[in-house]
């Protein structure tokens, strides 16, 4: 059992039963082929039925199938009437600070997702969001397009690396992540497990980078709104309104009078969730 600093014992990483199922299989495959040559046909068609099984599991951001994934706040914080809103693909300098000034014109606390790469750059915006209180939580070090079919020593490099600059630039290292697009593969839980992270999704999402109608994308967030839900919207790559703003600007003012009517109270991740 092996520990990290800060963190006390780690306990082994245990697959869920499909991943368990996945691996059995492969290891039946190739042993029946190996004993019994004639019947690679069916071996290989075993495994290539479990791939696409798996496949459309890994396009289903909100499964938990592969691992554990949070798509709610626990029960103790809907009791308490929380939401969280989430911000991916940043920091932004054109975006970032207006998002932060409009949250705390609320008194709204939310959690950042940051590309850790966009962090290095801009490493006064990540200190600036820890700094109101909200969280920066981990993104992955490069947002690649193809996260989800890396092997398990690039996913380990986009998961670890971005830890390392994400703590540097925010003075905190992220308890949260979030895979890029949502898409991930088997080879992601345990690469979470051992450096502590919690994968996070979400309940509702405004497709605020596809959209820039404003009205559309906080419908798509409030409508059956209620305490515990995760909200993700963008403070980077964001749709632009007819008027040239970035969509999530006309948005949030909307998202947050819709919160504030339910009674309901914004906060960080690591305040809804306790360690």
């Amino acid at each position: 059992m092996s520990t990290i600093a800060g963190e006390g014992p780690l306990a082994p990483w245990r697959p869920t039963p499909m991943v368990a199922g996945s691996m059995g299989l492969h290891c039946l495959a190739g042993v029946g082929a190996l004993f019994e040559p004639q019947m690679w046909p069916w071996a290989v068609g075993a495994i290539a039925a479990n791939h696409a099984l798996l496949g459309a599991f890994v396009l289903s951001p909100r499964s938990t199938l592969l691992g554990p994934n949070l798509t709610r706040l626990p029960d103790d914080a809907i009791a308490r009437g929380e939401i969280a809103l989430t911000f991916d693909d940043g920091p932004d300098p054109r975006v970032t600070p207006r998002i932060l000034d409009l949250l705390e014109a609320r008194g709204a606390r939310a959690t950042f997702f940051c590309i850790a790469e966009k962090a290095a750059r801009h490493p006064e915006l990540c200190r600036e969001i820890a700094r109101r209180g909200h969280a920066v939580e981990n993104h992955s070090h490069g947002h690649l397009r193809r996260f989800a079919m890396l092997g398990l020593g690039g996913i380990r490099r986009e998961v670890v690396g971005a830890q390392a600059t994400l703590a540097q630039c925010a003075g905190r290292a992220p308890r949260f992540f979030r895979a890029p697009a949502g898409f991930r593969n088997p080879m992601l839980d345990p690469v979470l497990h051992e450096n502590h992270l919690r994968l996070v999704s979400w309940t509702r999402r405004a497709f605020d980078t596809q959209s820039g109608d404003a009205a559309l994308v906080a419908r798509r967030l409030c409508e059956g709104l209620q305490a515990g839900d995760i909200l993700l919207l963008h403070d980077g790559h964001c749709a632009i309104t007819a008027a040239g703003q970035p969509v999530v600007l006309a948005a949030l003012p909307l998202v947050l009078d819709a919160i504030e009517s339910r009674g309901l109270t914004p906060v960080s991740l690591d305040h809804a969730i306790a360690p």
